[in-house]
């Protein structure tokens, strides 16, 4: 498969033209990433009245349910239409957050997570797809990292603003419920940004079923590609059970603070999260935007992931240590640290795993990365809020992080 790369090399320097195109893959980015839940998401089930376990488990059942449809939504993407997928992805999301909106019950909730989950299945891989498609067809495959990155960069500027919409709402109704009430109007208007993209992005299309199928099982015969999957995958994995546990870090650190002490527990809080998660997704939108640049300063990209993953899992293993020691603000600035290195390494792994699949098969191939990311996931999840039941946040976290290092001497690539 050709490339503008000799294998592995990034040009450090690469420009693009910034057309309407860009920008409707810049402004999906954006208003995904207005999850007006996600920065309370921990906080709402505990408000709820639910243990850790049972938070883990309901993470759980999300992330094996994303894994029991990866792969087959990622083929259907390919062969029946990556932008139809993208708008099911869409609706999916909605009803899940009406079920957590309307609804206090734990099996409900579990109905709900399965909901997300065809949202998080459709999605995954298939608008990544769509970006790499658009580059295919305007020869523009050579700039793959920045590109990536630079409509990334919008996605964590979403979450960034996400932060303060979210507290604000928070602070202001004292509610966390209302956040999925909230939700609904940016995922409205993405769903019709999503309806209105040019048709050539559909895919291959009926006609080349056999073909496309045909690259999807050689894909699998590539150790190089294989390898460049569990590798990207498993440095996600960590980082998405991990970082959850930021937000109890931060409620403990709002209510160690000797301010605000005439607001609410849920308010002082609500600022604090508000304050850290904006200026976390600040920062992780320049990391994504300059993803091309840092990747050129290293020798090739296998060392800029390598590198990268190392210094991740070390981050877990010393943000783990500082919250035994009680140091939450060391605690907070390592898991910073490892945003920024998670959003340094996505459109690195994007554009390595791209280089070793087809491009027919490119929805499938990175929903293969995303359900095994999934599968690590569901392992991990209930393991991570079992132990952090019984032994505490910091104790857990520091022995995922040695984990995740262990591991990384069979992914190196």
């Amino acid at each position: 498969m050709k490339s503008g790369y000799r294998k592995g090399e990034v040009n450090l320097e690469k420009k693009f033209t910034k057309d309407k195109q860009f920008y409707r893959f810049a402004m999906y980015g954006f208003l995904k990433n207005l999850r007006f839940f996600e920065p309370f998401l921990i906080l709402f089930f505990r408000d709820m009245g639910m243990s850790f376990f049972q938070i883990g488990t309901l993470f759980s059942i999300r992330e094996i349910s994303t894994n029991i449809l990866e792969i087959p939504t990622g083929i259907i993407a390919d062969l029946y239409g990556r932008r139809s997928s993208m708008v099911f992805s869409m609706s999916s999301y909605i009803i899940a957050f009406l079920i957590f909106y309307f609804f206090n019950n734990f099996y409900l909730f579990m109905i709900a997570m399965i909901f997300f989950a065809m949202g998080e299945a459709f999605r995954t891989g298939t608008h990544k797809a769509l970006i790499l498609e658009y580059l295919r067809l305007k020869n523009m495959e050579d700039v793959k990292v920045h590109y990536y990155g630079a409509t990334r960069s919008f996605s964590q500027l979403g979450s960034a603003v996400n932060s303060l919409i979210a507290a604000c709402i928070v602070f202001y109704t004292g509610n966390y419920k209302v956040v999925f009430l909230a939700v609904l109007i940016p995922y409205v208007m993405n769903l019709i940004n999503l309806a209105t993209y040019p048709k050539e992005l559909e895919g291959s299309g009926r006609k080349k079923k056999k073909e496309t199928l045909k690259d999807f099982v050689s894909m699998f015969k590539s150790i190089e590609a294989l390898r460049a999957i569990m590798n990207s995958a498993s440095f996600d994995a960590f980082f998405k059970t991990v970082k959850e546990y930021l937000q109890p870090i931060l409620k403990y650190f709002a209510l160690s603070l000797p301010v605000m002490l005439m607001l609410s527990d849920k308010k002082r809080t609500a600022v604090v999260i508000g304050i850290v998660y904006f200026f976390i997704y600040l920062l992780t939108s320049y990391a994504s935007r300059y993803a091309g640049v840092v990747s050129g300063r290293f020798r090739n990209l296998e060392s800029a992931m390598n590198i990268s993953y190392i210094f991740g899992a070390l981050a877990i293993i010393f943000s783990g240590i500082f919250e035994i020691w009680k140091i939450h603000v060391l605690t907070i600035i390592l898991f910073l640290f490892l945003y920024v290195f998670q959003n340094f390494r996505r459109p690195m792994a994007v554009a390595f795993i791209s280089e070793r699949i087809k491009h027919s098969t490119m929805a499938s191939g990175l929903s293969v990365e995303s359900q095994l990311k999934t599968i690590i996931s569901a392992i991990m999840a209930p393991v991570m809020g079992f132990m952090v039941d019984k032994i505490g946040i910091g104790y857990g976290m520091g022995i995922f992080g040695m984990i995740m290092l262990g591991i990384f001497f069979f992914i190196k690539l």
